[in-house]
């Protein structure tokens, strides 16, 4: 009798599990791929702005556009489309802007530096 309620709850809990976990394996890879494209998006920008608001507008522009773009294709049928990779996303779009925020602040000091005076 022991037996088959252990089988019986192992069988519920598992019937139950959530095909699309917070903390699956997916979610690094949104993380990740998201910061990088931050990261390569503010760095692109630094070309042709001297803004930091600019800057950091593009790089979470490209990383969020991709990562939209991203489950858009998955709700049109190759994929399951997930608020929840979507909210990895905005966190690593997050993370790759503030880190080039904050390396340009600390190890280029563009932030602070007042702009340029011609004459």
């Amino acid at each position: 009798m022991r037996g088959a309620a252990i089988a019986l709850l192992l069988a519920a809990t598992t019937a139950r599990a959530d095909p699309d976990p917070w903390f699956g394996s997916d979610k690094a890879l949104h993380f990740g791929f998201s910061s990088a494209l931050a990261i390569a998006g503010y760095g692109a920008a630094t070309t042709f702005s001297p803004s930091p608001k600019v800057r950091a507008a593009y790089g979470a522009s490209v990383a969020l556009l991709a990562g939209i773009g991203k489950e858009l294709w998955d709700a049109s049928g190759p994929g399951g489309a997930s608020a929840k990779d979507l909210t990895w996303d905005l966190l690593g779009t997050a993370v790759g802007v503030a880190i080039c925020w904050v390396l340009d602040e600390l190890v280029f000091g563009r932030l602070a530096a007042p702009a340029a005076q011609t004459n």
